[in-house]
């Protein structure tokens, strides 16, 4: 059952006039998939010459959230969940990712509204670190909240001519120890292109575009890709034992029409962004009208974590 065909699970998001999406994982993947490197390099279609190393992210997949103590969790509105995951490897957070640290899952949409002022994203989820014995080389054994490095939300946009990426991430913990903030997409004034791609001269990707994992990182949790949240600092609920998981939910609201942040809110807290701006970029080709919804996890341990998303509402007006 979807929830639109149910008032009662609706009533758990607080959708924009028009409903773009209203996706319920336990009915299926609803169009999300992996988000996939170019295949365009001749004569093998290889993937493009890239700094970061893109064909070892993980597959997305429907889950039941089994663990060994609790069995299946299932989800808030049934079943399945969509699940991203990472591998067993990390890199310090001041380097770029390493492959296999981040887990990633997009929806590939337009634009079909003539008038459009606001879009928003809301979703229930929840995140836990991979629930493991304790390793005596490493330690992974018992509460590993802070394996899970970041997660976040966003949209990879094009219309009027130009391109931009919208949206925040939650930075949970930085080399182990917990930083507990959100970060809203917007690069650095000072960075350049190269140095956006880890001192590559003539990276295919510039300023602005895939800040999931470009730009430059710093020891104190800083990003030259991302600017913090006023006021962003929180403590979400995170259950005492890596075999437990609650559900929380998330709306970011932003005004396309002024390219600004509008809003954010997490669990109850909602984080007023207006005048934020969102950083333009000049338009690629042959996406105009792009309306693709972004999710991704990163670790921060070597060990995998596992984030999952119950149910999205995508709305406009």
């Amino acid at each position: 059952m979807s929830l639109l065909s149910n008032p009662l699970s609706l009533s758990r998001f607080q959708p924009l006039q028009n409903i773009l999406t209203c996706d319920v994982f336990s009915t299926g993947t609803n169009g999300w998939m992996a988000l996939m490197p170019n295949f365009t390099q001749a004569p093998n279609f290889d993937t493009r010459d890239s700094i970061v190393v893109k064909h070892q992210w993980p597959p997305v997949m429907l889950s039941s959230a089994t663990y060994r103590y609790p069995g299946t969790h299932g989800a808030l509105s049934g079943t399945y969940s969509l699940k991203l995951s990472t591998r067993k490897v990390v890199n310090p957070y001041e380097q770029m990712p390493a492959p296999g640290s981040l887990g990633h899952t997009i929806k590939r949409m337009s634009f079909h509204h003539t008038k459009r002022k606001h879009l928003q994203y809301e979703m229930w989820f929840s995140y836990t670190a991979e629930q493991d014995h304790v390793n005596s080389e490493d330690d992974l054994g018992g509460l590993s909240e802070n394996s899970v490095r970041a997660f976040g939300v966003g949209f990879d946009l094009q219309e009027r001519g130009s391109r931009a990426f919208a949206g925040v991430r939650y930075v949970n913990s930085v080399n182990g120890k917990p930083h507990r903030r959100w970060q809203y997409i917007h690069p650095s004034d000072t960075v350049t292109d190269k140095e956006w791609a880890y001192g590559t001269e003539g990276d295919w990707c510039k300023k602005g575009v895939d800040p999931l994992w470009y730009g430059p990182r710093y020891a104190d949790g800083r990003h030259d890709g991302f600017q913090y949240v006023p006021d962003g600092e929180q403590e979400l609920c995170y259950n005492e034992t890596d075999c437990k998981i609650n559900w929380l939910y998330f709306r970011m609201k932003i005004d396309i029409e002024k390219r600004e942040y509008v809003e954010l809110q997490a669990q109850d807290r909602v984080f007023d962004m207006r005048g934020l701006p969102i950083y333009p970029i000049s338009a690629y080709a042959r996406i105009e009208g792009l309306l693709n919804p972004l999710i991704w996890v990163e670790n921060d341990a070597a060990r995998r974590v596992f984030f999952y998303i119950d149910s999205i509402v995508i709305s406009q007006d």
